[in-house]
């Protein structure tokens, strides 16, 4: 497999923040295409551990040919939402990891994974081809309702109910099999474009979001991270739409905070079981790096500390 130009966002700033002993266990749970477990490798000494976590069966492919010969690597193909069964087989608490939210370039860019509205290709937009139900699959047999309200909820699209209507009306007549068929379809149901966005950008976000299980896999990633990580390990969350962005940041604040108390309780601060802290303020590329990669400019990173 060759290699498929991929440029990891804010790769620096998330190494930094990661990697804080350069012998400890680290997990990097969207693999991708390597870059950022590259750079994680470098600062590891000969004791540090990687473990790259994704679901892509490319992907997995892909690192075992990249980094098969370094002893410190290990690859685990399914979704980081398991990640506990990934790093139940490797001894030791975690130091840190590591979430790169983004679609990885060579999964956008291959027209026949089904995720570009840009590329004529096959309606899949699977992370994992190899299970689960295609976004065809879906699009031509889920009801009217329901489409309108992945739509609504996970692409934020606010003509929902007039594109799942226009969709419904056109499957009957053709089911739908191909990704600009589709795109065509929502583009002309939207009745008011946005500058410089495609009419079907939300509608292709909604249904890849949902297709994948992506927010539910996130939220089961973020819980199960407290148990893995050891005192004073990190969790280094990058995230490219408002919706994640909004789970990490919530997350984040309610173990910084602790648990609910009823008002009144005479307890201190300080007995207060806190399971996190943020460290430092969310961080987004700078201008220079959008100019060389305009995929990285909805990015936010996201940074917390387990607390012992």
């Amino acid at each position: 497999m060759s290699q498929e130009l991929h440029r990891s966002v804010l790769l620096r700033e998330a190494v930094d923040a990661l990697v804080t002993d350069p012998g400890g266990f680290y997990i990097d749970g969207t693999f991708g295409r390597g870059g950022h477990s590259a750079a994680i490798l470098e600062r590891l000494n000969r004791d540090g551990r990687l473990l790259g976590i994704d679901k892509d069966p490319q992907a997995v492919a892909y690192a075992g040919e990249r980094f098969g010969g370094d002893e410190r690597f290990a690859i685990w193909h399914g979704s980081f939402a398991d990640m506990d069964r990934a790093a139940a087989e490797r001894a030791g608490k975690v130091t840190g990891i590591l979430l790169d939210l983004g679609v990885s370039s060579p999964q956008l860019d291959q027209a026949e994974r089904g995720f570009s509205f840009m590329q004529d290709g096959p309606l899949d937009m699977r992370m994992d081809t190899s299970r689960g139900m295609s976004a065809a699959d879906w699009v031509n047999s889920e009801s009217e309702a329901e489409l309108s309200r992945v739509f609504k909820e996970y692409g934020e699209e606010r003509f929902a109910r007039r594109m799942a209507g226009a969709i419904v009306r056109r499957r009957v007549e053709k089911p739908f099999e191909r990704t600009l068929d589709l795109a065509e379809v929502v583009k002309e149901a939207n009745p008011a474009w946005e500058k410089g966005k495609h009419p079907a950008t939300r509608v292709f976000q909604a249904i890849r979001i949902h297709i994948n299980g992506e927010l539910e896999d996130l939220q089961q990633t973020l819980d199960k991270s407290l148990q893995l990580l050891a005192p004073g390990g990190r969790l280094v969350v990058i995230s490219f739409h408002s919706l994640e962005d909004r789970m990490v940041k919530r997350f984040i604040r309610d173990k910084e905070r602790g648990p609910k108390l009823p008002r009144g309780l005479p307890v201190m601060d300080s007995q207060i079981a806190k399971t996190l802290k943020s460290v430092g303020k969310a961080i987004k590329a700078d201008t220079g790096e959008v100019g060389e990669n305009v995929r990285s400019r909805s990015a936010v990173m996201r940074v917390a500390e387990k607390l012992g």
